[in-house]
């Protein structure tokens, strides 16, 4: 996808959500009408349920609402990509990552955990000193996120957003849920507080693995402006040397970037400022 910064709108549901409503009031009508329909029609409405999970499992899916997989087309004509970490702040990893970032010349969208940033305040403030952007990654980072009601699920995402603007006294402007999951809940609560969705172009899987040249290589397969990449801070996975694998692999991005003629930008540079 594409975007491109608008004016706040009302919230549409994307084109699967009426479409599930549809199929459900259809099937009911047409097995009051036809009984011995009813094995077909509800056939279609597992089905329906099927692919409406498989969306909230894909974390790049389009299916159940706004998801920035990509930087904008203006972003990306101008050669413009993402570098976003997630999981921080973490005390030991976030201070070094910092310092390799001023190294390099490089800014970055630093998706943090709410909680942890009520451990480590100072590490917010300086992630947004140092010249890069503080987004939502929700308060609990809880594992069934994805299973969230929407009361739940705004309660987290509004109190991260609230602990992260009073720490760092700037308003995310993305969210990412936990692990990329989501359900049809997500998308209007988002709208609600204002955020966008962001998932990502590539990743590297990185906490799961220490072996570099592998992270690199799947991170720097077919690596072109526009890409927004997904690295980690925080539950980082450590190369064989004991380093966090982000560490080995921020110069050997950069240096793919030069190559290409590629610079790296926060995801709040391609959005147009906020509406009074």
């Amino acid at each position: 996808m594409n975007p491109t910064a608008t004016a706040p709108r009302p919230w549409r549901p994307a084109p699967a959500l009426p479409a599930s409503a549809l199929l459900h009031g259809a099937a009911l009508g047409l097995g009051l009408w036809q009984p011995g329909w009813w094995p077909w029609l509800a056939s279609a409405v597992v089905a329906n349920h099927a692919a409406l999970v498989a969306g909230s499992l894909w974390p790049r899916s389009q299916w159940l609402g706004e998801n920035w997989t990509r930087l904008p087309a203006a972003a990306a004509a101008r050669g413009a990509f993402a570098i976003t970490i997630d999981d921080g702040p973490d005390p030991e990893v976030t201070p070094r990552v910092l310092d390799a970032l001023d190294a390099l010349g490089a800014r970055a969208s630093f998706f943090c955990i709410g909680h942890r940033a009520q451990a480590h305040p100072a590490l917010c403030r300086a992630i947004v000193a140092r010249g890069h952007r503080v987004e939502n990654h929700g308060h609990s980072h809880s594992n069934a996120f994805s299973l969230f009601g929407p009361r739940r699920m705004r309660a987290d995402i509004a109190t991260a957003q609230r602990v992260l603007a009073d720490i760092t006294g700037q308003a995310p402007r993305f969210f990412r849920p936990t692990a990329g999951l989501r359900n049809p809940f997500l998308d209007p609560v988002l709208h609600g507080l204002g955020l966008v969705h962001a998932s990502w172009t590539r990743r590297g899987y990185d906490t799961r693995t220490g072996d570099v040249a592998t992270v690199h290589r799947r991170l720097a397969r077919g690596f072109a402006a526009g890409d927004i990449l997904l690295l980690h801070d925080g539950h980082c996975a450590r190369a064989p040397d004991g380093q966090p694998v982000l560490l080995h692999l921020l110069p050997r991005l950069m240096a793919d970037a030069q190559r290409l003629g590629l610079r790296p930008v926060t995801l709040a540079d391609t959005l147009s400022p906020p509406s009074p």
